[in-house]
């Protein structure tokens, strides 16, 4: 791959970024949530199309303007979420895309059979998808590539669901895959896969290559440097806040898989920041404190009471807000006027004791919000939906800015929105932390993490790894956290 860019609208995801691949290599691809690897990965399967650059197939320009265009080419992608037919079986699922026109049922067991063999796998080629573990599930999916003569395949955070034991023999199979000659691009936020299997190692940054080096010639250490270290701008509001009292307390809480034990607490006037690579739990965490996800163990205290939070109504009730991470999916009802999104959350205060909505009392409420969040809109009837990213998620803001809500928790606030919603929805918080309100802030940004963070708590695998104070805010400790396995109470 040579000279790609690639921009959406104004923003730059990737700016003349060179890739290269050998026959046989497992090339790892890493750097920060949001670096532009997925976006490279997608050019690279048909996904999605370059503005410039060209691709080259053994020596031969490549014009690849679909995934059957990739596919033909023997390029095969496997990503993070599993995109199998559950209800069909194994056999099945592994001859998608190339089925004739006449079922051969004993052909189609027989070759999945074999090729599973191939790769270490006794699976009954008979069972049905959705009764596999995840494990097995992903070796289905790793099948299903190379029952196709793939040459290029790329793992899109394969090991990211799978217990340690199956993330082992999991990269066992990619070792025996390049030794067969397929060339793999590996892409993990698990440093220790990353030096353990891959042969070289290139390192994206804020949509550019930093560094393409032999995996020998770098150490955990310097790649972590060159993943990270950008300076803090001048986005971030100036602070003399001073923590209060706890206001919210976690202890021990279980929630499958993702969230393992966690614990922290929270005071009046502090901002708390949720650290943490693509699955570590960070997401499940906020939700299962509001309600969202139920709680398989553990306690939720406010001001020192116990709480019983079994619904979102539960947490909205006791004075907990979740701004989520999905405005459009979770945030918002898109085909609503401002207006209605804005009072959902407290329409008791504006109805009467028949039911009916005092429309001019919340019509002013909502006029009042718009101008204290400079909302870009003509009035409140315009529906959410038309909104552009930034101004939806000030709405999403706006329902939960009442005086009764003494904990906000914040996932991934500024998600695709421009530089400057980013500045006053910064400022906004900063605001709200000022005001006494306990706030929690999840993002996967390190420069927004550290730039609004009093502290940091950060997690790996559903556990805390560390907790770091002010003093020992930076980009490096971030990083060191995210990747270790050890378990830190906080």
């Amino acid at each position: 791959m040579m000279g790609i860019s690639k921009a959406f609208g104004g923003v730059q995801a990737l700016k003349e970024v060179s890739f290269s691949l050998r026959a046989g290599e497992i090339h790892a691809l890493v750097g920060e949530n949001g670096a532009g690897k997925s976006t490279l990965m997608k050019i690279l399967s048909g996904a999605l199309r370059r503005d410039q650059g060209s691709i080259r197939i053994n020596g031969q320009i490549a014009e690849i303007i679909s995934p059957h265009t990739a596919h033909a080419l023997g390029i095969r992608v496997i990503y993070q979420e599993l995109v199998l037919a559950p209800d069909l079986t194994v056999a099945e699922n592994i001859s998608l895309g190339h089925l004739g026109a006449v079922m051969d049922w004993a052909g189609l067991k027989g070759k999945a059979k074999r090729l599973l063999e191939e790769i270490g796998f006794a699976i009954d080629p008979g069972e049905l998808v959705r009764r596999l573990p995840v494990s097995l599930q992903q070796v289905v999916e790793v099948a299903k590539a190379l029952s196709a003569e793939t040459k290029v395949l790329v793992l899109d955070e394969p090991t990211a669901v799978l217990p340690p034991k199956e993330a082992t023999r999991l990269l066992e199979l990619v070792r025996t895959l390049a030794q067969r000659g397929v060339s793999v691009i590996y892409i993990s936020h698990r440093l220790e896969e990353i030096f353990a299997i891959a042969d070289r190692v290139t390192v994206l940054k804020d949509g550019q290559i930093v560094t393409t080096r032999s995996i020998s010639d770098v150490t955990p250490s310097r790649l972590i440097d060159l993943m990270v270290g950008r300076p803090i701008t001048q986005l971030f509001p100036e602070s003399n806040r001073t923590a209060g009292e706890e206001v919210l307390r976690v202890e021990d809480i279980h929630q499958g898989r993702a969230v393992r034990g966690v614990s922290f607490a929270v005071h009046a006037g502090e901002i708390l920041g949720i650290a943490g690579l693509v699955g570590s739990g960070r997401t499940e965490t906020v939700r299962a404190i509001f309600g969202a996800d139920r709680l398989d163990a553990g306690r939720i205290y406010l001001y020192g009471r116990k709480l019983q939070i079994r619904s979102p109504r539960d947490a909205v009730n006791a004075g907990i807000a979740l701004i989520p991470e999905d405005r459009k999916a979770h945030g918002l009802v898109l085909s609503l006027p401002i207006t209605q999104n804005i009072t959902l959350p407290s329409l008791k205060a504006f109805t009467n004791w028949v039911g009916m909505v005092a429309l001019r009392k919340e019509r002013s409420f909502v006029n009042q919000r718009i101008k204290d969040l400079d909302i870009k809109t003509p009035n409140g009837e315009t529906p959410a939906g038309s909104l552009s990213g930034g101004n939806q998620q000030k709405v999403v803001l706006a329902k939960w800015l009442s005086e009764r809500f003494k904990v906000i928790l914040f996932d991934e606030p500024t998600r695709g929105v421009d530089v400057g919603a980013k500045a006053e929805i910064y400022q906004l918080i900063e605001q709200l932390a000022e005001r006494g309100v306990a706030v929690v802030v999840i993002s996967s940004e390190l420069l927004e993490i550290i730039g609004l963070s009093d502290r940091i708590l950060v997690m790996n695998q559903g556990r805390v790894t560390g907790i770091l104070n002010q003093e020992e805010i930076n980009e490096r400790n971030v990083m060191e956290l995210a990747f270790s396995n050890g378990h830190r109470a906080a």
